[in-house]
């Protein structure tokens, strides 16, 4: 299979309208229009019955010391982990593409409802949830995609890795809440016959290059 994009190029900038949050010069960030990319793919296998739709950040920092602390960074040694952006399950298998903005187009606080998602698909729970916890404006079970944010101090440029998973069941059956980390166990386990990627890079730290 191949994945590709109107939104942003592989290994690109993806633009601030597909992101959480953009650059601000007085505050650091400000919210942005949060809409999810155009995505499409060709060369699904035969027997292909459904589509798992994945993105998720590596780049993330492991520990929070430094986060967004003023007159700190975010040191480029740090251990990273996983931050799961957006999870979209049982597309039909006759899907070859997402629209620009169909299933999210602005920031929604306490997060966008779900499991369920229109036309009979499912979203996943993403990792903003836990981020947001605690928050009095904010905490809430974020459902659907919400895009890159990473610290306004980190060093390193993050990486947004979209991928396609063509299954040959029409659903992909999931233990537990329809987190990332419940969803990739999934799809361990499950008959997955292709799968194609698409990497975008984002910034909010002005002295990084997104590149």
């Amino acid at each position: 299979m191949q994945l590709t994009s109107q939104s942003f190029q592989d290994g690109q900038p993806i633009p601030g309208e597909f992101a959480f949050a953009v650059a601000d010069p007085a505050a650091h960030v400000a919210l942005s229009s949060n809409r999810n990319p155009h995505l499409a793919w060709t060369g699904a296998p035969a027997g292909t019955q459904s589509f798992v739709v994945v993105c998720r950040d590596p780049d993330v920092p492991s520990r929070g010391d430094d986060v967004n602390q003023e007159g700190r960074e975010v040191p480029a040694s740090l251990a990273r982990v996983d931050f799961f952006h957006w999870l979209l399950l049982d597309l039909p298998a006759a899907t070859t593409a997402i629209a620009a903005g169909s299933h999210s187009a602005a920031v929604t606080p306490r997060g966008k409802p779900g499991p369920d998602a229109p036309e009979g698909l499912r979203h996943g729970i993403n990792d903003y949830t836990g981020w947001f916890a605690g928050d009095g404006q904010m905490s809430g079970d974020y459902y659907g995609y919400d895009g890159p944010c990473p610290p306004w101090n980190d060093t390193i440029v993050h990486h947004y890795v979209f991928t396609v998973y063509a299954l040959a069941v029409p659903k992909l059956a999931v233990n537990g809440a329809l987190t990332g980390a419940n969803v990739r166990a999934a799809l361990a386990g499950a008959p997955v016959l292709a799968t194609a990627s698409l990497t975008g890079t984002y910034s909010l730290n002005p002295r990084v290059a997104a590149a």
